[in-house]
């Protein structure tokens, strides 16, 4: 039976690929053989975008590691319930300790002051149970036991603090502090809280005390702003415990949080700074891909006779192509492999810094995952900016390479090449997107990488076109300078593209970092309040509108009735069956401050939709909703939520929308409901205070001093901590987009060194005709300056649009232009570019002409 000739036709085109294929491997192993002079930019640049990308993935990987392993710990327990305003009933409590192991905790923010009442400060008051700690272990500094720490002595209470707290407040071992109506016996130091990495930022430091010595303190009263906890540790799956619950205390108002959803505050912080830093890195990795194009450019070019030589002895396109292509991906790999080893050991060298930044242990290791998706990124990049050289040496005719020793002409890459380019950009694109945790922002990234590289690549080809029909300037040096921007094989394209982005990213960084903290200083300094005193009883109300009203340097006071409830249902939906978005999932996250009010608010916000209800409104329960939250969950008049407070549902109709602005730092709710309805619950009261700085201390003293139970929040401090915290990110930020100007760098001494023998060519010439070495030098500084603060110009501009995008449209703040951040970037530009262009072109300086024309 014969075989079907199109059959035999294709095993023979099939064998004549991998005949092909063989040879390109022995081929690729001979250059191979002849070192990889020319290649290390190439090595240089893949490596460091790669390490980039496998460092941040890895430090992430390692501390999200370690809060899953300490998950149970970190909880306090592997369910965690949470009541506001309340404890349990009697009945909750049975069925909890019948079904499991309970440890109770009350907390509480408030003030504590020394013994003698010269200091104070706001402190975070945690009670715990004999069984506290359930997991993990509390360490004090004398190394002793928790239990045996909170005990009652000559009937004074015993309590553990930060040693923050004893610094501040001139404690030592054995004083006394008073917190509420009582005072307590330091009896030791805390060295490591279990279960305290819940928040990034704390108001004060911890202080702990027996849950029994709790009632004493006279903190809690109706309506006190406290949490109860009850960690539990169940001997059955925690899916199956919960169901059980919630069938048995439907509507119970707590909070249910497992061990697998154990710090969600830290964990978004950490998935937020490593998207950021992984995208910023990936633009290291494109940049550096610059320099790859580059580096297989000129290597290609310097083989034009070996090529040209293979084509006149019969080799096919598709053989050069195929033994290049192979040679430069295994030199890929190794400049992967060293990015890859230096990513994955950065863990180990973070290691104090995650300590000193996070309070949680990362689980130091090699992680595979990161790593993977670093090298299939470096390997993406690699081919996607060497697809087009490798195309140019594939299609152009013997004849053509041989004149190209000469003179070199451009050559369109072809159909097949452009739709490999489109498929390889394609993939690393969505690589990017989906790897991502934020998909949206990672999808804006994408995009302005592929605007900005296009944006930057028309600039170039407009400075070399502008450099050319310029008018020719009488000053020789400046002349030369720039006919050097235009001349054939000038790296004018090269640096601007490559210099230019890692420069607009820092930009972008530097400015938006910027304007956070003059958001932050200038809120501090003009808008913001000076206190929040909050769990003001109602019962203290005229007594302390009296006293505070009074008090020298109080120029205004806010205050409003406040207690907290839970969202359940949106529109009859539960809010854990809605896809919420996510800037604006901390509204249905956990209970929200509410308050009510007769009339509408007289700063801080406005009503843009819908109408205030009457004064003396007493009908079914309305509310007034913040008007961009109702756009994110696409709500609006006359839509309904439903509402936990203190166990019971409420559900309330929207009956308008308010325009919030956050910035003030007022007094404002998301929730606001109408008279007639929370009033007779159990509440308390929130105000502010505009106080001059110098009062400061001395209302403070005197509010609470003369009320115990009341707290002091020192906006001034908070803003400080939130400036530190975003100055500890914004270190973080430059110092890996520090690393796509590094990558630019190393593309910017690629290109001089691919220029080198035009630059020595050039030098002689020069120098035969008259030129001195001193206007040699002056012509190469004014070249290289002027390519510098173009390059600087470009990304300055921007970046400025960039981070204008993401502080107005994103972060919805206002924005200010901060020059020195752009003027310290246009020197920092062409210092380095000046810098780098003549160090890398002095050695032509000092060549003589008579070797060099001889050779010619």
């Amino acid at each position: 039976m014969s075989v079907p000739t199109s059959e035999n036709t294709q095993r023979e085109h099939n064998r004549a690929g991998i005949d092909t294929m063989r040879l390109a491997w022995r081929l690729c192993r001979r250059e191979l053989r002849a070192g990889s002079v020319g290649f290390r930019i190439f090595l240089a640049c893949l490596a460091l975008g790669v390490a980039a990308i496998a460092g941040v993935g890895s430090v992430s990987q390692a501390i999200v590691a370690g809060l899953s392993a300490d998950a149970r710990a970190l909880l306090g327990g592997e369910v965690d319930l949470r009541l506001t305003h309340m404890k349990a009933s009697e009945e909750q409590l049975t069925w909890l300790k019948a079904n499991g192991r309970v440890s109770a905790v009350t907390e509480i923010r408030t003030m504590a002051r020394n013994h003698d009442r010269t200091s104070r400060i706001l402190i975070e008051l945690k009670a715990v149970d004999e069984n506290y700690p359930l997991f993990g272990e509390a360490k004090l500094s004398a190394g002793g036991l928790l239990k045996d720490a909170l005990t009652s002595r000559n009937g004074v209470w015993s309590g553990v603090a930060d040693a923050g707290l004893a610094e501040r407040l001139g404690l030592s071992i054995g004083d006394l502090v008073r917190v509420g109506e009582t005072k307590f016996r330091l009896a030791d130091v805390i060295e490591h809280e279990p279960d305290r990495a819940s928040q990034i930022i704390a108001l004060g430091p911890r202080l702990m005390i027996p849950l029994a010595a709790m009632s004493e303190t006279g903190l809690i009263k109706p309506g006190s702003l406290y949490h109860h906890h009850y960690r539990i540790s169940v001997d059955e799956p925690i899916k199956d415990w919960i169901a059980r619950l919630n069938a048995r205390f439907d509507n119970a108002g707590w909070r249910i949080r497992d061990y697998g959803n154990a710090t969600p505050g830290i964990q978004r912080f950490v998935d937020r700074v490593t998207l950021f830093l992984t995208l910023v890195g990936l633009t290291t990795l494109l940049v550096g891909g610059v320099g790859v194009g580059n580096s297989v450019k000129a290597y290609l070019q310097s083989k034009t006779d070996t090529i040209a030589t293979l084509k006149c002895l019969g080799a096919s396109r598709q053989l050069i192509f195929y033994t290049y292509m192979l040679h430069i991906l295994v030199l890929s790999l190794v400049g992967i492999a060293i990015g890859l080893i230096v990513g994955g050991l950065t863990p180990f060298a973070a290691r104090p810094f995650i300590a000193e930044y996070l309070p949680v242990a990362a689980n130091i290791r090699m992680y595979p995952m990161p790593l993977i998706l670093a090298l299939t990124f470096g390997i993406l990049v690699a081919i996607l900016f060497s697809i087009i050289p490798l195309s140019r040496a594939r299609n152009v005719p013997a004849a053509s390479l041989f004149r190209n020793l000469i003179e070199h002409h451009y050559i369109w890459p072809g159909t097949m090449v452009l739709l490999m380019l489109g498929l390889v950009a394609t993939t690393l694109s969505g690589l990017a997107i989906i790897s991502a945790d934020n998909r949206i922002f990672a999808l804006y990234f994408v995009a302005g990488a592929a605007v900005a590289f296009v944006a930057f690549h028309f600039a170039a080809i407009l400075v070399i076109r502008a450099s050319r029909a310029m008018p020719t300037p009488r000053y020789t040096s400046l002349r030369i300078a720039v006919a050097n921007l235009h001349r054939p094989g000038a790296p004018t394209s090269s640096i601007i593209l490559s210099l230019g982005l890692g420069l607009t990213v820092l930009v972008t960084v530097v400015l938006i970092e910027g304007n956070i903290s003059r958001q932050v200083g200038k809120t501090l300094l003009e808008d913001a309040p000076g206190f929040y005193f909050i769990d003001l009883q109602t019962d203290q109300i005229t007594e302390f509108d009296a006293l505070v009203s009074s008090f020298p340097g109080v120029r205004k006071i806010g205050r409003v009735p406040m207690l907290r409830g839970r969202i359940t249902k949106i529109n009859g939906t539960p809010v854990d069956q809605i896809t919420v978005p996510p800037d604006y999932d901390w509204i249905t996250r956990g209970d929200r401050g509410l308050t009510w009010l007769r009339e509408p608010p007289t700063t801080g916000s406005n009503v843009v939709a819908g109408e205030w209800w009457p004064a003396d409104y007493s009908g079914p329960p309305l509310i007034s909703f913040d008007a961009e939250a109702a756009r994110a969950f696409d709500i609006g008049i006359g839509d309904t939520l439903n509402i936990n407070v203190l166990g019971r549902e409420i559900e309330a109709k929207i009956s308008n929308l308010r325009l919030i602005d956050w910035n003030t730092l007022g007094i404002n709710f998301v929730i606001v409901f109408s008279p007639g309805w929370l009033e007779a619950a159990p509440q308390t009261h929130i105000a502010t205070t505009h106080v001059d700085a110098t009062s400061e201390t001395a209302l403070e003293a005197a509010v609470t001093d003369r009320f115990p139970n009341i707290s002091a929040i020192r906006v001034r401090e908070v803003l400080s901590n939130l400036n530190s915290v975003v100055a500890k990110i914004g270190t973080a930020v430059r110092s890996i987009a520090a690393l796509a100007i590094a990558a630019g760098t190393l593309v910017l001494a690629g290109a001089i060194a691919t220029n080198h023998k035009r630059r020595v060519y050039d030098a002689v010439i020069f120098k035969v005709l008259g030129a001195t070495r001193r206007d040699i030098i002056g012509a190469l500084i004014l070249e290289f300056f002027l390519l510098g603060l173009i390059t600087a110009i470009i990304s300055a501009l921007m970046g400025s649009v960039a981070a204008w995008g993401v502080i107005v449209w994103v972060m919805e703040a206002d924005w200010v232009f901060i020059p020195s951040a752009v003027i310290a970037t246009t020197v920092i530009c062409t210092v380095l570019t000046v810098a780098l262009g003549l160090v890398g072109t002095w050695y032509a300086l000092g060549q003589k002409a008579v070797p060099l024309l001889r050779n010619e």
